[in-house]
């Protein structure tokens, strides 16, 4: 049965404790220049950021106990995007699963196998982060530099996936992450080969948080005060942001020079996207907001 939460219960290990103002009003979707004027708060909305976060992402970075007593969490990169098998017309705001694609024989699959044949297992526990800095903060002082950024924590138990239409499914969310329409043009579906070596697990989300900073330096009062300090040092934002260049054919490639239109208008637009998200917040004042009464217990 698909799930039905609209927002992820607050928990020890997803409370923005430093900085909580990140945590919240400040959340704005990425690569989004169409919606940058609009800060909704609702629980749908929450959802959507933090799985959009993790789906911009090329890599996120999965963390699991190690086994044997090794002493050290285990800590891998891998490829991943959020999805519901159950619901595929579901959008990012609503309840998702992770899938993470993996080679069979990797050590979290093989933890991850093993925790979904035990019937008395929720699966593998896992912890998996993604983030991404959108500009640099430069202020008067060392001390009040930051970053413009955006970031994304989600815990949860990782399942092998074992039924086929599922896996690919999920072999296709994840190649359409890479690129859109990536699937559908390239030579589908996989061989009994290339099956037999891919593993997917499914990761069933316990709680998750996002943290989020946008607009300008904030200064201390008395160095705000200091103009002859304010006339010497330059302060303000250097927007950061992802750059895809242009397409380079394979030494193999026999289908042409020129890059396919669903490929290169992508890229344009993924170009442009994060180039006005970056400019934009790095240009909006930063706005400071006051915990409640129960953040502060």
């Amino acid at each position: 049965m698909p799930r039905q939460e609209l927002e992820y219960p607050k928990e020890p290990n997803n409370t923005v404790k430093r900085y909580p103002e990140k945590g919240k009003a400040l959340i704005i979707p990425p690569f989004s220049p169409h919606s940058l004027t609009k800060l909704p708060s609702t629980a749908k909305y929450e959802l959507e950021t933090i799985h959009r976060i993790i789906n911009s992402s090329q890599i996120v970075h999965v963390a699991f106990n190690a086994p044997n007593g090794e002493g050290f969490p285990s800590i891998l990169p891998m490829i991943g995007q959020m999805g519901s098998y159950s619901r595929p017309s579901a959008d990012l705001g609503d309840p998702l699963d992770l899938y993470l694609h993996g080679y069979v024989s990797s050590r979290i699959i093989s933890l991850g196998r093993s925790s979904s044949s035990s019937e008395s297992s929720e699966g593998l526990p896992v912890s998996i982060s993604a983030a991404f800095v959108d500009g640099l903060v430069l202020s008067l002082t060392p001390n009040s530099h930051s970053y413009n950024f955006r970031s994304a924590v989600i815990f949860g138990n990782a399942t092998l996936v074992t039924d086929p239409q599922e896996k690919l499914y999920a072999m296709e969310l994840v190649t359409n992450g890479v690129a859109p329409q990536r699937w559908q043009k390239s030579r589908t579906p996989p061989s009994p080969g290339e099956m037999a070596s891919t593993s997917i697990l499914r990761v069933k989300i316990k709680n998750g948080s996002a943290k989020v900073r946008t607009g300008g330096p904030s200064d201390a009062k008395e160095d705000m005060e200091d103009l002859e300090m304010r006339s010497k040092v330059w302060a303000g934002v250097i927007p950061v942001y992802q750059t895809l260049g242009e397409a380079i054919p394979a030494e193999y490639n026999l289908a042409g020079d020129k890059v396919p239109d669903y490929l290169e208008e992508w890229r344009k637009e993924e170009n442009e996207d994060a180039k006005v998200y970056a400019k934009d917040v790095g240009a909006r004042p930063y706005v400071k907001v006051k915990k409640s009464a129960e953040e502060d217990e």
